[in-house]
């Protein structure tokens, strides 16, 4: 491309430089470019043009874009002016890069204005760049009439002057009034604050199924621990080792320990499950789908 291999600044050097063409030249610039894809006829155009562009650019300022970027969209609205221009049409060409350069600007402006998608449509658009202009004209009549607009008024007022929807005004000044704010930011000055994205709701079924499993392993637990302790101490004993422990005991070492047979340890452990099933039935129905 014409522009490639130049940073804004030098851009804006040679375009206080660039030569000043007349209608003849202009005319013969843009024929070379469009009939025979002259590239130094294309360089010599858009480099003519540039102070135009960036003259453009600094209107914009205000919107909070880097001038840099700026400069950059309205180089490549430039570009996109000098390829789709017919010298046919007997137009000056810079009237007819004048709206690309325009509308190239804009759209960086809007994408870049905030996280959320501000809209693209020619009614928001329009909004966007005159509503506070048209707003403050409009304040300013009432004013001088001894009059006080209240906000109802004066949305209505804004949609007819320039002629969109009322909900796209009432839209468009939520977006300009507000501001992009981290999720990460705290809720309080303090550090140890909780950050704004804790207080969001996880809506996935993965979250939700994890958060039942935990609530019922939870319930679980509280019984077992209630069913315990209906249990006399041997028999406690005998649950936490037969079935409480990583490395779980044999019936025989058991009764090594405790002077027993390995039948009657195991008669029991049989006896304690009883008694815990029991305890458990009568704190849940449900019981017996952890014990099926």
């Amino acid at each position: 491309m014409a522009l490639d291999g130049y940073s804004d600044q030098t851009l804006s050097r040679r375009a206080m430089k660039a030569e000043l063409l007349d209608a003849e030249t202009e005319l013969r610039l843009a024929y070379a470019w469009r009939d025979e894809r002259d590239e130094e006829a294309l360089h010599r155009l858009i480099t003519a043009y540039m102070r135009l562009a960036i003259s453009m650019a600094a209107k914009f300022k205000r919107y909070g874009a880097p001038m840099d970027d700026l400069i950059q969209e309205s180089s490549l609205g430039l570009m996109k002016a000098a390829d789709k221009f017919d010298p046919d049409r007997g137009v000056r060409f810079s009237t007819y890069a004048v709206w690309w350069i325009k509308a190239s600007i804009q759209d960086h402006v809007m994408r870049n204005w905030s996280m959320v998608r501000t809209g693209s449509t020619s009614s928001q658009k329009s909004l966007f760049f005159n509503m506070r202009r048209v707003q403050a004209r409009l304040e300013r009549e009432a004013a001088s009439r001894g009059e006080k607009l209240d906000s109802h008024q004066l949305r209505h007022l804004i949609a007819t002057e320039v002629g969109v929807p009322l909900h796209d005004v009432e839209m468009m000044e939520g977006r300009l009034a507000g501001s992009d704010y981290s999720l990460n930011a705290t809720q309080s000055t303090d550090d140890e604050g909780r950050e704004w994205i804790d207080a969001l709701e996880d809506t996935s079924e993965i979250a939700s199924a994890q958060v039942e499993h935990e609530k019922d392993i939870d319930t679980l637990r509280n019984w077992l621990v209630t069913a315990m302790q209906s249990l006399n101490e041997r028999e406690r004993f005998i649950i936490r080792e037969r079935k409480l422990r990583d490395d779980a005991r044999t019936l025989e070492s058991l009764g090594d320990e405790l002077g027993l047979s390995k039948e009657r340890v195991r008669q029991l452990e049989a006896a304690a499950f009883g008694k815990m099933r029991k305890n458990l039935e009568t704190q849940s129905k449900e019981v017996h789908h952890f014990f099926a």
